[in-house]
This record gives structure tokens, sequence and C-alpha cells, in this order.
């Protein structure tokens, strides 16, 4: 095998990677892709590329819940429950609602614990539409 193609070769696999990771990124909303992807950010150099990309999409799409997410890790949020609760009310309003409607989107709001909750949780969801 000629030397010249060695890098031609390595090429042409980088692209196939990419476009398999593509179709499995459209695939049931990315189920396939979050396995694989949780495996790359355990790679030190492609964790730091992958979460600098994703803040910056973020940023992009949505900036209110950029800025709260970035206040929640600052804060610790994401490894003690009672931090969790002492940042969010340190949040913005805005910040607050981008927050809820992404972690209710996530599914990861508790379900309300009485009435009142449930009360607050429909008249959200009834401001919003």
């Amino acid at each position: 095998m000629p030397v010249y193609l060695i890098p031609i070769i390595i090429l042409v696999v980088l692209v196939l990677v990419l476009v398999a990771l593509n179709i499995l990124a459209r695939v049931q909303g990315g189920r396939y892709v979050r396995p694989i992807a949780r495996g790359m950010m355990k790679v030190p150099i492609l964790g730091r590329q992958l979460k600098k990309a994703s803040r910056a999409t973020l940023e992009r799409q949505n900036p209110e819940l950029a800025s709260a997410v970035a206040k929640l890790e600052r804060s610790g949020a994401t490894r003690d429950p009672m931090r969790a609760q002492q940042a969010l009310s340190r949040l913005s309003a805005a910040e607050r609602q981008a927050w809820l409607e992404a972690a209710g989107e996530q599914g990861a709001t508790p379900e309300p614990m009485n009435r009142a909750q449930r009360r607050a949780q429909a008249k959200l969801k009834k401001q919003r539409r």
C-alpha cells in the first residue's frame, strides 16, 4: 500500500464516523448517540471540546438557560439538592423560568407533592399557552 494513501484513508474513516454519528443523532431524538457521547466525554481533550461546543450552542439557542446553567454549575447544584434550591432562589425570573421549562422537558422536575403545588404547576402551564 502506498504511503500517500494513509492520510486519505484516515480522512475517509473520520468522515464515515461523523456521518454515522449524524445519522444516529437524528434517530429517536439522539437516543443512540447519548451513550457514545457519554463515553467520549470521559476522554479529557474530547470532553472539554464537547462541553465548550454544547455551551456555545446553548448560548445561541437560549441565553437565559445558558446563564442559569452556568450559575447552577458554579454553585455546585448538580451534586447537592440543598445547594440546588439555594441556587434556584438566586436566579433571575427569566433564568428560573428557562431552567424550569428545560427541566420539565427533560423530566427532571419532581412531581408536585400537594394540592397547592399542583395548582401552581397548572397555572404555569396555562400561562405558557
